[in-house]
């Protein structure tokens, strides 16, 4: 095997590849001392290919395009510590007619390790090379499918760990194949979890069962049922992970999980509180680096060009309103993702912070040391800011501390729980916010829910009866645009798990602050004055955005029918 005195570079150029991503990935390499195969996945335009074949004409070795994963033998693969595959960017194959062990590769870096997996596996080795963007897809699948299924490690360690809490729970090799079986129970709940598109994970002692389901899209699916003996134990395990006390079983506790699940960065934000038959386990998994925009959100139309007017205003109050998990929190970052730039000092104060926001400062709420919504808020006042965002108005202290700010010259951004937009200004009210300063600053109010979307490899097409359109309840006008409509019901396939849906979209019911609104707050009008004068003036109500988008076969009316049940 050969080497060619011949710079990278210039066997790119030989290939016609661009060499512009080639020098990005050259930089990103040195700056944080990897090899080239993993900064790759950070480049974009780089010609994964080009870089492959590059690297054999420089080496002599061959180049595999494409790794068919049902060829890769399970056993040869958990042998390798998921861990290890990742970190030097190598993937056992399968075993020739030679008796040779093919490793794909990605750099010539890996070569490194070739001396160690020939030891592991007692027989020769020959690397391949292999584009980076194939290497990582086919070394998550498969890893994916030499993991033992979740309930099958726990059938077959059932005896192994009967005793429960003899278990070691210091092992912390999570990709070790020889770990405890409680902990591979756990990552494979986890990487289910993440593969399943799951927002959230509750682990359930029963009396007699231990219950394991995900939120997907919204709805909660039973997923495991593994034996209620191993509860003490699988907690146990998500508390060292979390950081938490493994001893205090008596009082609730909060804690966070950060891991790398796939090449993605994932926070789990877990909460356990003790229930009659144990502990009880949620875990929030938020995924970092992800991209916030107004575009993506579902809002269109004239809600969208008004929202994005008011965003830039230089003062006043936008809320966002909702029950828990609507998406409030997403609108908001969104917005302050849109107007946020090197002008602008923008300031948050959150419970907790979910996500990490470049350019924004934001703080955590604490109430060990009195860092509350209203304490942030005044010494906000003190760092010159631009725009304010407080996760959210919960009591009076902190309500009219929102009103100030923005009496002062601030754009402030907040949530409330109310059902809609309407419902916010005597929600205000009730906190003894003056009137005439709700009517006076207040921008608009948005409320918001989260609809399934259609699984688009599966709807099935159908024309809505005159019966379903009038039980709809909708508007003269609404229900002549239905009766021209072409809706789509959910059915189930292989891609969506056989839900019928896929994926998450917000409905939206914008409530701008008009002169005529501005004049009913100050009179003490109820909501549903305020709420009628609203859709005079062109108000979408959650309902009827839910129905327009049921219409264009985004949802169906059953999953509008589903979130928006109280307001129709």
């Amino acid at each position: 095997m050969g080497i060619r005195r011949v710079s990278i570079d210039a066997s790119l150029q030989e290939l016609g590849a661009d060499t512009g991503p080639f020098d990005q990935l050259k930089v990103i390499a040195a700056r944080k001392e990897v090899s080239f195969a993993r900064a790759a996945l950070e480049v974009t335009g780089l010609d994964n290919l080009a870089m492959a074949r590059a690297f054999s004409r420089l080496s002599g070795l061959s180049v595999v395009t494409e790794i068919d994963i049902d060829q890769v033998d399970p056993l040869t693969v958990r042998a390798l510590p998921h861990h290890l595959a990742r970190e030097h960017g190598v993937l056992p194959l399968l075993v020739d007619d030679d008796g040779e062990l093919l490793i794909g590769i990605a750099d010539l870096a890996s070569l490194e390790i070739l001396d160690d997996l020939r030891v592991l596996y007692g027989r020769p080795i020959r690397p391949v090379l292999v584009p980076v963007d194939v290497l990582s897809i086919a070394t998550q699948g498969a890893y994916d499918k030499a993991a033992q299924s979740a309930s099958a490690i726990i059938d077959a360690h059932d005896d192994e760990v009967a005793g429960g809490d003899d278990l070691d729970l210091d092992a912390e090799l999570v990709d070790d194949p020889n770990q405890a079986p409680i902990i591979r129970f756990v990552n494979a709940v986890l990487s289910q979890a993440i593969k399943e598109r799951a927002s959230d994970i509750h682990i359930e002692p029963y009396e007699k069962d231990l219950v394991v389901r995900y939120r997907i899209d919204g709805v909660l699916k039973e997923s495991l049922r593994p034996p209620s003996k191993f509860k003490n134990t699988i907690v146990a395990r998500i508390k060292i992970m979390a950081g938490l006390n493994i001893a205090e079983k008596r009082l609730p506790q909060d804690g966070r999980i950060r891991r790398k699940l796939g090449g993605r960065e994932i926070d789990l934000r877990v909460s356990t509180v003790p229930v009659r038959h144990g502990e009880r386990v949620v875990m929030r998994i938020l995924e970092k680096g992800q991209v916030f925009s107004l575009d993506k959100i579902g809002m269109e139309g004239p809600t969208l060009q008004r929202f994005r007017e008011l965003i830039r205003r230089p003062h006043g109050i936008l809320l966002v309103t909702g029950p828990t998990g609507s998406g409030k929190s997403t609108t908001l970052y969104s917005a302050i993702t849109e107007i946020n730039s090197p002008d602008k000092n923008i300031l948050t104060i959150e419970d907790p912070v979910e996500y990490d926001s470049p350019g924004v400062g934001q703080v955590q709420v604490n109430h060990k040391i009195n860092l509350t919504f209203a304490s942030a808020l005044r010494a906000f006042l003190r760092q010159d800011p631009d725009v304010i965002l407080v996760g959210e108005i919960r009591d009076t202290e902190t309500a009219n501390n929102a009103v100030q700010a923005s009496l002062t010259g601030h754009l402030v951004f907040s949530t409330l729980h109310t059902n809609d937009s309407a419902t916010a200004f005597a929600r205000l009210g009730d906190m003894d916010v003056e009137s005439f300063l709700v009517a006076d600053t207040m921008l608009g109010v948005v409320a918001q829910r989260l609809v399934r979307t259609l699984c688009k490899e599966c709807r099935v097409r159908y024309e809505p009866t005159a019966l379903e359109i009038e039980e709809l309840g909708a508007s003269p006008e609404l229900t002549a645009e239905a009766k021209n409509a072409t809706a789509y019901k959910a059915v189930g396939c292989v891609e969506c798990n056989g839900l019928g849906y896929s994926g998450r979209t917000g409905i939206y019911e914008f409530l701008e602050n008009s002169d005529e609104v501005q004049r009913l707050v100050i009179a003490n009008a109820t909501s549903n004055q305020i709420n009628a004068v609203a859709r005079s003036e062109g108000m979408v109500t959650l309902f009827e955005d839910g129905l327009r988008k049921a219409y264009r076969g985004i949802t169906t009316f059953e999953e509008i029918k589903r979130v928006t049940s109280a307001e129709a």
